[in-house]
């Protein structure tokens, strides 16, 4: 049985990773090569925003060490989870590049080390990468065989950034590619002795595990693009409500309710990446890739289309606000977020972006756009701007007040990209204009007058 644990790499994902195993009884050895992270979870904090991430660290009792030897983490441990991250290449795939030198630091410890040792890699890779290089990397370093003399699974995490933890102790189903059926029911008994539900678990071999990852998200980005479609669709027509059509598309049980809000285009560091990825897959296998192709085209073009929505109702006087620069509450992670790309297409064209986020650091949203002008609070964005975008529904941006939201003269528009903020309809001073809804945003459109 598993009693130890090591984790290769303290990034967004595998710091909590390593702390719900050490919060569930393994002793965890966490490596990193930035030596900030080591320290900061030797301390027993969080070394990256994560919500219960502190909390359980706490939980730990001293369980949970870091360190930067990677090959005295695989010396002290059973099982070894890589966690490291695969950057997109130029043509969809993903790169090895951080991956194949943990494997290279694995295989040389499993060269001496006797007993059976477990590798997982839970990072996202192209298919045909696990058993190719990833095992061929870590037999050659070893002098041992894959599933004989060590065994290698490939399972990711289907969790999302700000509910990590939640997600990793309440997974709706378990993916392991196994070299082998030793390997398999090795990981399958960690992971019941971790996850607070019962998930199903689906086995199989390494090229279908990876395909599945990969057709998973492709599949939920298509849900995505599909309510937005809905969402523009309605626009156009007087009297539709998105709310309504996708609320009864999700009772049909063939559909379901997730992902299925209808709102603004999908982003953060897995969504955009894994679609193109299953694009490039199926390119590169010569089969059709057209629908992963389309649903990417269309969600760029959700950005282009609200950022044409804002300036018809831009006033040239104040600044065009927005509000949420994060790809979702609750992280810090603005990649390929909806709100820094509208802001992106709006400084394109010299309009004044005035913008705030609870969470997103500052310094790196400047270093991707120069042009933006950070506010202290939310109150702050919207008092300054003629139009305000909610691009991310914090949930703080609901206690601001409606005398907040409202201004003498010449109302202040407001964009409610999540149809969130309904209170502000008809309220003096305020031209609401909610995303999925006709008679409004047509009308607003078309005159530029109020139809409160």
């Amino acid at each position: 049985m598993v009693k130890s644990i090591s984790v290769m790499g303290l990034g967004k994902l595998g710091s909590p990773l390593a702390a719900c195993f050490a919060a569930a009884g393994f002793r965890v050895h966490a490596v990193d090569v930035e030596a900030e992270k080591v320290e900061t979870i030797n301390r027993g904090m969080p070394p990256m925003h994560e919500p219960g991430l502190g909390e359980l660290i706490a939980k730990s009792e001293g369980r949970l060490r870091a360190g930067q030897d990677p090959e005295q983490a695989v010396r002290e441990s059973d099982a070894t989870f890589i966690v490291v991250g695969t950057p997109s290449e130029a043509a969809g795939g993903f790169s090895l590049r951080y991956v194949l030198p943990v494997c290279q630091s694995i295989g040389r410890v499993l060269h001496t080390k006797p007993g059976f040792h477990l590798v997982v890699l839970t990072s996202t890779v192209m298919p045909e990468s696990t058993d190719g290089e990833v095992k061929t990397t870590l037999e050659r370093a070893s002098g041992k065989i894959c599933g004989k003399d060590f065994g290698l699974c490939y399972s990711p995490e289907f969790i999302a950034l700000g509910t990590v933890i939640r997600d990793f102790y309440n997974p709706d189903f378990l993916l392991i590619g196994e070299s082998d059926q030793r390997s398999g029911d090795v990981l399958a008994d960690i992971y019941r002795r971790v996850c607070k539900n019962s998930p199903p678990i689906a086995r199989m071999n390494f090229v279908s595990a990876e395909i599945t990852k990969l057709a998973v998200n492709a599949y939920v980005t298509t849900k995505i693009s599909f309510a937005n479609m809905i969402a523009r669709l309605c626009e156009c027509l007087p009297g539709a409500d998105a709310n309504y059509v996708t609320g009864a598309l999700g009772l049909d049980s063939r559909i379901g309710t997730k992902y299925l809000q209808g709102a603004v285009s999908y982003g953060g560091p897995c969504f955009p990446r894994d679609n193109r990825a299953m694009a490039a897959l199926a390119e590169r296998a010569g089969a059709f890739s057209d629908l992963a192709v389309v649903t990417d085209r269309f969600n760029r073009a959700q950005v282009k289309w609200i950022a044409e929505l804002t300036k018809r109702h831009y006033l040239g006087t104040g600044a065009i606000g927005i509000l949420g620069l994060t790809y979702k509450p609750d992280t810090d992670v603005v990649d390929e977020s909806f709100g820094l790309l509208l802001a992106g297409e709006l400084t394109a064209e010299n309009l004044p972006v005035a913008v705030y986020d609870p969470s997103a650091d500052s310094r790196r949203v400047a270093g991707i756009n120069e042009k933006l002008r950070f506010t202290e609070s939310a109150p702050e964005c919207v008092e300054g701007s003629d139009v305000v975008v909610i691009a991310t529904p914090w949930a703080q941006f609901h206690q601001i007040s409606n005398g907040s939201w409202a201004r003498r003269g010449y109302p202040r528009t407001v964009v409610d990209c999540w149809r969130a903020f309904t209170r502000l309809n008809g309220v003096e001073g305020v031209r609401y204009v909610r995303l999925g809804f006709g008679e409004e945003v047509e009308r607003a459109a078309e005159t530029g007058v109020s139809t409160d």
